[in-house]
């Protein structure tokens, strides 16, 4: 999308993703992070937390997928993704304006944990099931051509 903000945000989960699926079956992982910055004060010779910030987040697919078998709550994680502003009405009356994260990358922060990836099964029939309508599907024959590429 030309012209979107896009952000990285480092933080900790603040309760497990829900998982939840459109009415066509596409699954949506939503999760809030929150950051804060945490800074050392000399004059009383202790850390202090700044303002945190609350950043209600969303992802799709796969990655959806993904974060709720992977992340969950105190999780310290850094994610990328880009912001969206929308409004709306409650049912008071009242206009509310959110800003919300469309992640597209996320992973835990490895500053104070570690972490084994494992990479994730593929469906390698893309949506299609394989079976003798799919020329590709099997093993050609001995002797059969070749595919062009």
């Amino acid at each position: 999308m030309s012209g979107a903000t896009v952000i990285t945000i480092t933080g900790n989960l603040t309760a497990d993703p829900e998982m939840r699926y459109t009415d066509s079956g596409v699954a949506v992982a939503g999760f809030t992070i929150a950051a804060s910055e945490r800074r050392y004060n000399k004059s009383i010779e202790q850390w202090e937390d700044g303002d945190a910030l609350f950043m209600r987040c969303s992802a799709w697919r796969e990655l959806a997928d993904h974060i709720a078998e992977s992340l969950t709550r105190g999780t310290r994680v850094i994610a990328r993704g880009r912001i969206r502003t929308r409004t709306y009405d409650t049912s008071e009356g009242e206009r509310r304006t959110v800003t919300e994260m469309t992640v597209e990358e996320i992973g835990p922060s490895l500053k104070f944990a570690t972490a084994k990836p494992q990479k994730a099964a593929r469906d390698t029939t893309n949506g299609h099931a394989a079976g003798h309508d799919d020329p590709w599907a099997t093993n050609a024959p001995a002797g059969a051509d070749k595919p062009p590429f």
